[in-house]
């Protein structure tokens, strides 16, 4: 009975408004449509010219950190290898990446739909970004000759923020592969939405469960370029990056590019000294260094206590349909804090394969379900040849949380 009294009133009050013939100075010709709801519920007003706005609404509280019954608060990192999305505009038509996303509905998420739920489970997820967003671009001078330049809308982004990837480093052979606008439209691109990013110049800071974690990112990839630093000079730069992060940080991951493409382990000769300088970094305070470039696994070193992963290879990788290799891991680990200490840190890879499909790279990341692919990624990484340098390799690769 109340509801159609309601509507009596409510077509009461409509009538009136005919009859008054109520008008407002300069209304369109048109009619405007007006729905029960609109009425019912009137949208609040815009303060007038000169007035004194309302009070601004309170931002959402941080979350309150989970304590543990120790005391202490657990971190879970994961980290990826390179996501390298979008077209190489050094090839005419229409890209494999172009193609594949037309088959997926246009839906630029489709590269993460089968790690989503993994991503979202933990407190910060990393990955190496390594191309350019932008709408326009140049090519310098000194890349014109490249065999890949990868491009792609700024738009793409949404592909990290939309699926729990919360930090990319940005430090790599191709970042600059348009130059400082293609770097700042990319920069621009990842604050646009909220995604924190780090390069040799700028820390990436990231809290979570009410902790600091500062992100380093430097790149030594041979034949090293004019403005690059040799190796001795970026072990300085990286030692004091690290000092100065520890002044506010409870946490501080230092990500590498190195090495040299297709490789199964680490080079340690100059000009590479990834060995050297993965140890320095943690001599000089970092509580995790990751590493890419080689677009193939790498062992996994726990050098004083800390893990030193060489290479993540690729996650996305749109250079190539039919990689020779395309296995790959996520990893993960665990920072159990207390008192500002790392007292525990176990770690977990979850070994995948980058595409979802076995006969082409389909670009879609894709964790192993079958013993033996998983058997293959973890024979990989212990492999003699592969750790036959590595002192302090690990020699075991977990697959659930201790």
């Amino acid at each position: 009975m109340r509801k159609v009294w309601s509507i009596l009133l409510v077509l009461s009050m409509l009538a009136a408004l005919c009859v008054l013939g109520v008008q407002a100075e300069n209304w369109d010709d048109e009619e405007e449509d007006i729905s029960l709801e609109d009425v019912m519920n009137p949208p609040t007003a815009a303060p007038a010219p000169g007035s004194t706005p309302g009070p601004t609404p309170e931002p959402s509280p941080t979350p309150e950190p989970i304590l543990q019954a120790d005391g202490s608060v657990v971190i879970t990192l994961t980290a990826v290898g390179d996501v390298t999305i979008g077209r190489n505009v050094q090839h005419s038509g229409t890209s494999i990446f172009e193609k594949e996303l037309k088959k997926q509905g246009g839906d630029i998420n489709f590269i993460f739909r089968n790690v989503k739920n993994i991503f979202a489970e933990d407190d910060l997820t990393i990955a190496n970004f390594e191309g350019v967003l932008a709408d326009d671009y140049s090519i310098p001078s000194n890349k014109k000759k490249n065999d890949f330049l990868f491009l792609g809308p700024p738009s793409y982004a949404e592909a990290l923020s939309n699926n729990s990837v919360e930090a990319v480093t940005m430090e790599n052979n191709h970042i600059g592969d348009f130059g400082e606008d293609g770097i700042a439209s990319t920069i621009a691109a990842m604050e646009e939405v909220g995604v924190v990013w780090s390069n040799r110049d700028h820390m990436g800071v990231y809290e979570a469960q009410g902790l600091k974690i500062g992100m380093l990112a430097y790149q030594i990839v041979p034949p090293l370029r004019s403005d690059e630093m040799q190796a001795s000079e970026l072990q300085q730069k990286v030692a004091a990056d690290i000092a100065a992060a520890k002044e506010t940080c409870d946490l501080v991951t230092v990500s590498f590019h190195w090495g040299k493409e297709l490789d199964y382990t680490p080079r340690n000769e100059s000009p590479y000294s990834q060995v050297t300088l993965g140890r320095a970094a943690i001599d000089a305070g970092a509580d995790l260094v990751l590493g890419h470039h080689s677009h193939r696994i790498n062992p996994i070193e726990c050098y004083k206590g800390r893990y030193i992963v060489y290479s993540l290879a690729n996650c996305s990788f749109a250079g190539n349909n039919k990689p020779s290799d395309m296995c790959t891991f996520i990893f993960q680990c665990r920072f159990r804090v207390k008192d500002g200490e790392i007292i525990d840190n176990p770690f977990r890879i979850i070994p995948a394969r980058i595409s979802s499909r076995r006969d082409y790279n389909d670009f879609a990341i894709t964790p192993f379900t079958e013993s033996a692919n998983i058997n293959t990624v973890i024979n990989t990484l212990t492999n003699k040849t592969n750790t036959k340098n590595l002192e302090y390799a690990v020699t075991a690769y977990p697959l659930e949380w201790e």
